[in-house]
């Protein structure tokens, strides 16, 4: 890759920027699944309802980033961001300073999905800006903003610790997302290339769509297994391993960097070698890791076992970018709100799998072959559609093609 094209096709601020606003929400999204070890010394949970804490906050995600969304190509992925920060300040000041029950802490969570959505205008806001062959590293880089994942695992169980108070860390996190407003809002811009607003009614087109369904599932299974195992490993380590809450949270981070911090470079190798040979070899790779795991294997095998799986779901997240740009140019605030929001069912259910399956049997063991399962249904699902991909949208590289709502091939 040429580094000085990349730089001058499109607009490194608003790059920097969008990667900023999905970093800091990130880390704001996922503030409750290390919290949740703290938490249940306050309040008596079983392991469903740890599973159900930590999963709320990617449910309402997933249904918020359906509207950020829509709100993207009506006024535009810059003035949609600023509004979700400003409502991301709701859920800190209730979990900071009101929060005092089990009950209101369900709503605090649902309330988290405001961050969580900022997917759905961090993105276009980004890929807008850049031509088909640069979309995978730009999606990458702006979509690294996950890594936020690894300074809530590393600090926030510290911080509720010397505090003696989890309260606390709500309140802290209010810092971050002001100063990352404030830059937001003075470098960030919309690229001039703005697709025409989009009606209700176009999201039903989208729908009708093979595609958009073949990506929703694909994006659920990468990024709802990176974001539901980001959410609920710290919970794994604790029950599992015996491990303290500060120490589990810890090796969630060293699980959580390898899904965030080779998500470009997902992206990059898609853009390289092809989006749809890169999700063979990622999802393989993440149910092999996934049937290793669920022999409970002692502590110094499961941490590299989960590095890697991480590591794989992180790339596929960026390679399923690669490729929905492509495939959904003209569309593409819907697209990836009707998509994201896919991923963060998949981060919701997948917490709530493990939880009632250790529940119901005692044992992690079936959640993760069903995690497995799911990956290999994917490949043999992409195994189905690439034929047809190939014929119409798809070439890999810079060679890359996309499609209108009709199907038909739009020049890049």
């Amino acid at each position: 890759m040429n580094r000085e094209s990349f730089l001058k096709s499109g607009h490194t601020p608003t790059l920097t920027s969008a990667f900023l606003y999905f970093d800091t929400s990130f880390m704001i999204w996922v503030l409750l699944g290390p919290l949740a070890v703290i938490i249940m010394n306050d309040y008596q949970m079983d392991a469903a309802q740890k599973a159900n804490l930590v999963a709320l906050p990617v449910l309402g995600g997933s249904i918020l980033r359906l509207v950020l969304g829509y709100m993207t190509d009506v006024i535009g992925p810059k003035r949609t961001g600023q509004i979700g920060m400003i409502l991301t300040v709701i859920p800190l000041i209730w979990g900071w300073k009101f929060a005092d029950s089990l009950s209101e802490l369900y709503i605090v969570a649902l309330l988290l999905g405001i961050a969580g959505a900022s997917f759905a205008a961090a993105l276009p806001l980004a890929s807008r800006w850049y031509p088909p062959q640069y979309q995978g590293l730009a999606m990458g880089i702006a979509g690294a903003g996950n890594s936020g994942t690894v300074f809530t695992t590393l600090f926030a169980n510290r911080i509720a610790e010397h505090f003696g108070s989890w309260h606390v860390v709500f309140g802290l996190a209010l810092i971050p997302i002001t100063v990352v407003f404030v830059v937001f809002t003075l470098f960030a811009k919309d690229s001039p290339n703005q697709p025409s607003p989009r009606k209700l009614s176009d999201y039903g087109t989208v729908l009708k769509q093979r595609d958009t369904w073949m990506f929703c599932l694909l994006y659920g299974v990468t990024f709802g297994g990176f974001v539901g195992m980001s959410n609920y490993l710290t919970i794994f380590f604790n029950t599992q391993y015996g491990l303290s809450p500060v120490h589990a949270a810890d090796f969630t981070t060293i699980c959580v960097i390898a899904g965030s911090f080779f998500r470009p470079v997902g992206g990059w190798l898609a853009d390289k070698f092809g989006g749809i040979r890169m999700l063979f070899a990622l999802y393989g790779m993440a149910a092999l890791m996934m049937a290793f795991i669920a022999s409970l294997p002692p502590l110094y095998l499961i941490l590299p076992l989960l590095f890697i799986g991480m590591m794989a779901l992180g790339m596929g997240n960026g390679s399923v970018f690669q490729l929905v740009p492509q495939r959904f140019k003209s569309e593409l605030g819907i697209v990836t709100g009707i998509v994201g929001a896919a991923g963060g069912l998949g981060g919701y259910f997948l917490p709530n799998i493990l939880g009632s399956l250790k529940l119901s049997t005692g044992s992690y063991t079936p959640g993760f072959l069903i995690l497995s399962g799911v990956a290999l249904v994917c490949i043999g699902l992409i195994m189905a559609a690439q034929g047809s991909w190939k014929r119409t949208w798809f070439t890999i590289g810079r060679k890359a093609a996309a499609t209108d709502a009709g199907g038909s091939t739009i020049a890049s």
